[in-house]
Formats: structure tokens, sequence, C-alpha cells
């Protein structure tokens, strides 16, 4: 592992770097960080970590957990995970992943699951070093009008 990796919670003042990583993950219009400090204020059930080398933010993931009262205990779901193309294939989103599950393992989650694109070859290896497993679920979707 690189000895000048870091992996630490996301705070206010990496809100233009979000934008920035968000932007080259999803694409799209840049989200404002104005937004993004919004929600790390509000949004207490979500985690976000953030990978730094040498002080440069080269990676983040998020991770949720829920609470439903079918289950006893909540599950954790990782959300986003992404590394820049320069940072890739040097162990930062495994660390990353293991990052985001001490974390949800402390608020008392058990169980975990990810999504993520059935031809996304290379999340899916990373996933899979990490002991996660294929399943037989199906993702339906649904949007609303606006």
């Amino acid at each position: 592992m690189n000895p000048d990796l870091m992996i630490r919670l996301a705070n206010e003042t990496d809100a233009e770097e979000l934008s920035r990583l968000n932007q080259e993950f999803n694409g799209g219009e840049k989200r404002p960080p104005e937004r993004i400090i919004e929600r790390i204020r509000i949004n207490h059930s979500e985690i976000i970590a953030v990978a730094e080398i040498r002080g440069k933010i080269v990676g983040f993931g998020c991770a949720q957990s829920f609470y439903s009262f079918c289950y006893e205990f909540p599950y954790g779901e990782i959300t986003e995970l992404y590394v820049e193309e320069a940072a890739r294939r040097k162990g930062i989103g495994i660390a990353i992943i293991s990052f985001l599950e001490v974390n949800l393992r402390e608020r008392g989650v058990k169980s975990m699951k990810v999504l993520t694109g059935r031809r996304n070859n290379a999340a899916i290896k990373t996933y899979e070093r990490c002991d996660y497993v294929k399943d037989d679920e199906q993702l339906l979707k649904k949007r609303f009008a606006d």
C-alpha cells in the first residue's frame, strides 16, 4: 500500500474536489460545492470517504446505513466509488471500501450490498477482492416526472 495514501471522512473543505471527481464519475452538470456542503451537513446516514495522496484528493466513496423494522440490524450499501484514472490499480478502491466498511460496522451494520454495472468488470473485480459475491437479485428502477 502507498505510504502517502490517506483515507478519511470528507469534510466541507473537500466540496470543490468532490464536485470535480463527481463530474468525472457521473458526467452531466457539475454539482455546486455549496450543495455538497449542504449534504455533508444534513445527511447523517451517509458516509463520504476521500482518498488523498500527498494532500490531493484522488478518489471518493459513499455508503449509507439503513434501518427497517423487518430486520434486527441495519444494513449497509456502498452507493458510490470512484478513483481518478491516474490513481487506479494502486489499491485505492479497496482502501476506500475497507474504510467505509469499518465505519458501517461501527454503526451496527452486519451485512453489505453494492450495485454496479454488469459490464463494469474493473469494479466487480475490486468488490470481489473485498469478498463481495454476486447474487441473483434484479434491479428495477422508476423515475418520477418533474
